[in-house]
Parts: C-alpha cells; sequence; structure tokens
C-alpha cells in the first residue's frame, strides 16, 4: 500500500503533486532589485539563497534572507527581491531552461534561484493553507545537504543542456520536501521531527477510517493527552483535530481521482459514515464539493 512505502512528508507531497520550476537565476551586486509579479493559482513562488545576503519586500513586511535561506510564499503575491543600496532595476536575459538576472554592472556577490511549486486542485490547496505566509527555512550554508543541492543547482545552471530543465525542477522539489520537514518553524508538517508523533501521524495515514481521537493519537504515540496536545501545538500551531481533518481529505482528493470509486466509498475510506457530512467536510476544507473535485480531475487528468 502506497501509505505505508511513503514517509509523511514525502506522502504530502505525492497528494498534493507537488512539482518545482526554476524560472531564474539571480547573480547580483549591490543596490540592484528585481520585481516579481504575482503567481497563479495553485502556485506558489520561493527563493532560495545560495550565496551573499538580499531583502525580501511582501508590501510593508521585510524579510532579511542570508546564504542557505529558503523561502515559500504560499499566496505568491507581487514582491520585491533587492541587495542593499540604491535601487536599480536588474537585467533580464532570456533562456533554455531559465532567465538570467542580473545587475547592470558590479561584482556579483548574491546568487539567487527563484521559481515556483505548482500544485493539484484539492490536496495541493490544503498544502499550501497549511503553511505559514511567508514560510522561511535558514538552513545555514554550513548545511551539507543544503551545499550538496545548491552545487548540483550551479553545475546544472551552468550545463544548461539536455536535461537540465527536468533536473533543474527535481531539485526544487527536492527543496520542497527539505523546506517541509525543517524543524523550528510552526507549521504542520514540522511535526514529523517528533518521532512519537510522527509515529501517531502515519497510523492516520494507514487508517484514516478509524475513529481518532486525542486520546487514540496520544496513546500511538506514547504520550499523555496533555503532554500530547503540548508537544503537537509547539510543532505545529495547529489543533489536532484540524490537522488530523486535513490529512483525511488530502486522502480523500487522491481517492476521488478513481473513477471507480464512489463519493460514498471515499467518504467511509477516510472515516466518514455519512455522504453529506464528507460532503461538508471537503468543501470546507478545499472550497469544492466532492463532485465538483472529480469532474475537475477528470477534465485535466489525474491532478
Amino acid at each position: 500500500m502506497l501509505i505505508r512505502l511513503m514517509d509523511l512528508t514525502s506522502y504530502v507531497i505525492d497528494l498534493a503533486r507537488a512539482a518545482g520550476t526554476v524560472d531564474k537565476r539571480c547573480l547580483f551586486a549591490a543596490a540592484t532589485e528585481m520585481r516579481v509579479g504575482a503567481y497563479g493559482e495553485r502556485e506558489a513562488a520561493f527563493h532560495f539563497v545560495l550565496e551573499g545576503d538580499c531583502t525580501l519586500e511582501l508590501g510593508r513586511r521585510s524579510f532579511h534572507l542570508s546564504a542557505g535561506d529558503a523561502v515559500l510564499l504560499p499566496t505568491s503575491p507581487a514582491h520585491i527581491v533587492r541587495t542593499a543600496g540604491a535601487r536599480r532595476p536588474s537585467v533580464e536575459t532570456p533562456g533554455t531552461a531559465f532567465d538570467s538576472v542580473r545587475s547592470p554592472s558590479g561584482d556579483v556577490h548574491t546568487d539567487i534561484f527563484c521559481g515556483h511549486f505548482t500544485v493539484a486542485s484539492g490536496a495541493g490547496d490544503l498544502l499550501l493553507r497549511s503553511l505559514p505566509d511567508p514560510l522561511i527555512v535558514s538552513f545555514g550554508a554550513a548545511d551539507e545537504t543544503v551545499r550538496s543541492l545548491a552545487t548540483l543547482l550551479r553545475a546544472e545552471a551552468r550545463a544548461e543542456t539536455a536535461g537540465s530543465t527536468a533536473i533543474l525542477n527535481a531539485l526544487c522539489t527536492a527543496l520542497l520536501a527539505l523546506m517541509l520537514r525543517a524543524g523550528g518553524t510552526p507549521a504542520p508538517w514540522t511535526a514529523v521531527t517528533d518521532d512519537r508523533i510522527a509515529a501517531a501521524l502515519r497510523a492516520v495515514l494507514d487508517d484514516p477510517a478509524a475513529h481518532w481521537t486525542v486520546e487514540r493519537l496520544a496513546e500511538t504515540a506514547s504520550m499523555s493527552r496533555a503532554t500530547f496536545i503540548r508537544h503537537f501545538t509547539r510543532h505545529t500551531a495547529t489543533p489536532v483535530a484540524t490537522f488530523v481533518t486535513n490529512l483525511r481529505m488530502m486522502i480523500a482528493a487522491d481517492l476521488l481521482t478513481d473513477p471507480d470509486l464512489t463519493v460514498a466509498t471515499v467518504a467511509g475510506r477516510v472515516g466518514y459514515h455519512s455522504e453529506s457530512a464528507f460532503t461538508r467536510a471537503f468543501h470546507a476544507a478545499t472550497g469544492q464539493t466532492p463532485g465538483r473535485y472529480r469532474r475537475g480531475s477528470v477534465s485535466r487528468g489525474r491532478p
């Protein structure tokens, strides 16, 4: 069974049909700014700083980013990336696999890969809604895994040859997995860094139709009820019941793409004895009825 073969983070990425795309490679000197337009529905912009530093401006909010930092914008509003100093617009050159964006002049001291993730409706919507906006993960320039990823990105960007687009996009999806599993950020998927909570969440994945009370989850995690709630809230900033419901809706969205399963069957498989109750829960979580979601997934092909 697929659920048993994957860890939680991998399973969620698979359910969301998350796919990364490199849009730009930015090589900036000081005093350079790049304006990024808003992305479309179910697209989430990201920036990954390989070297140097920059500032991300989101309306009236600004965030300083350094080498080893990655930022994901679940709602992808228009924003600005700039380096310190007087603001001069960057110069963009189209490429085969991605566009190159450079400062008008000056030595390069900041290297940034910019792109976006595309997700499917249903499970993908739920994944993006579950994340802080923005989600900033500071891996640190010394993180060995991140350094290796940066090296691969740079090498493939320099080559920009047959297969480069596919390789770069796969590396972006790897970056998403690293961001979701990173600890220290209150987001639902960081709970997998706690083995005991991860065990409880895997149990939900293995049997989403079961009656998962907080007490039963705590018992699965070998914790008291109070300790489980405290740890879960600290990791996720999400109520336990809300998380379990969203996880069930993600699984349901995947099951609904199977035309051989009725809505009632899908409802039962994720713990709903009433099709109407399931329909209300699915609509509340995704903004679509199960039937509409299914029709959309069929017209698009499997999401």
